[in-house]
């Protein structure tokens, strides 16, 4: 089974070719990216327009390069999967028409895919995790803590009530200053600041309920940045270091939680999402893995951010369980995972 999958639904336009002959068998035969960091850096963030124009001029070059260093043709594919959603609308528009063209003219089946589960699912593609397993999901635009049943069967145990722990990363590289992407930068200056300087809080520590707030301790990072204004360097990498250690605390404190209300027990706990490339937020959670009896899954640091591999896998996923979706599918802007469900629409 070769699916060729195709992601559009912020800055990095990606196409890749996955092959799977049987199950328990999966091979990345190809996986092009191509990020718009420098379009958006003026900005210090996304611009959705720009991201959008971007998508179109080079997503035709993106997908031939990938099917080339697959030593695939289009004829050869068995399915094609686009990310429909959730996302910006302009790109995902892009992905998804290009995708049901690309069906059409083959002759192929086409599968929309929902981002979050090609996340979800991604851990799958690089560990072959079992089902059921708990999933923290923390991206830009997304934190959420996941019981993984199985394909179409998700059941979110608790999100966040404000920001994104990715936008928590961004938003605080932009008040101190640092270049986009934030989140790299912020990780990058914490290693060489003092965590214990400044006394951050925690929200929403010892709750039961697994949810996570960051805008507070977005909030704090402020305060104590125009209290000793105007920083030096050396006050730049103590509050980056005091800022992911009191997230990387929150995320296992959130995370332990979960455990404790996971329906049964789990097999994993699985890490995906942008986040999931931080180093501090892994070793943490792979102590509370090691804690908790249980394998922690984290794809490779190429396979957390956007790409296309995840969504030809979610594409292989859905087509071994005979899910295919008509031209009809409209592009989504917001489509939340509990919504996915394994049913066929073609």
């Amino acid at each position: 089974m070769r699916v060729l999958g195709i992601e559009t639904t912020c800055d990095e336009t990606a196409a890749a070719v996955v092959d799977s002959p049987r199950e328990g068998e999966v091979e990345i035969l190809s996986n092009e990216v191509l990020s718009q960091i420098a379009e958006h850096a003026p900005y210090g963030g996304v611009v959705p327009e720009i991201a959008a124009r971007a998508h179109v001029e080079v997503l035709d070059r993106i997908v031939a390069r990938a099917l080339e260093k697959a030593g695939t043709k289009l004829s050869e594919i068995d399915a094609v999967a686009a990310a429909a959603g959730p996302g910006l609308i302009g790109g995902v528009i892009v992905g998804l028409t290009t995708a049901k063209a690309l069906a059409l003219v083959a002759g192929k089946p086409f599968i929309a895919v929902n981002h979050l589960e090609a996340h979800a699912l991604s851990a799958r593609l690089t560990d072959k995790i079992q089902f059921p397993y708990l999933l923290l999901l923390a991206s830009g635009g997304h934190t959420q803590l996941l019981a993984v049943r199985g394909v179409g069967d998700y059941l979110r145990l608790g999100t966040t009530m404000d920001d994104a722990i990715g936008e928590a990363f961004d938003k605080t590289a932009k008040m101190l200053g640092l270049p986009y992407p934030g989140g790299p930068q912020v990780e990058k200056e914490a290693e060489r600041g003092d965590p214990e300087r400044f006394a951050l809080p925690r929200p929403l520590a010892g709750r039961a309920e697994p949810d996570f707030s960051l805008s507070g301790l977005k909030t704090a990072v402020r305060l104590e940045a125009e209290r000793i204004a105007p920083l030096t360097p050396t006050d730049v990498a103590d509050l980056c270091a005091s800022f992911q250690a009191a997230v990387v605390d929150v995320v296992v404190d959130r995370t332990r939680a979960a455990l404790r209300v996971f329906p049964g027990k789990p097999n994993a706990l699985v890490v995906a999402g942008g986040v999931a490339a931080n180093q501090s937020v892994r070793r943490a959670l792979l102590r509370l893995a090691n804690e908790s009896g249980l394998r922690l899954a984290a794809p490779p640091l190429s396979l957390c951010t956007d790409n296309g591999a995840m969504i030809a896998w979610a594409g292989v996923e859905r087509l071994r369980k005979g899910l295919k979706d008509d031209m009809g599918v409209a592009p989504r802007a917001r489509w939340p995972l509990a919504e996915v469900k394994a049913e066929a629409t073609a």
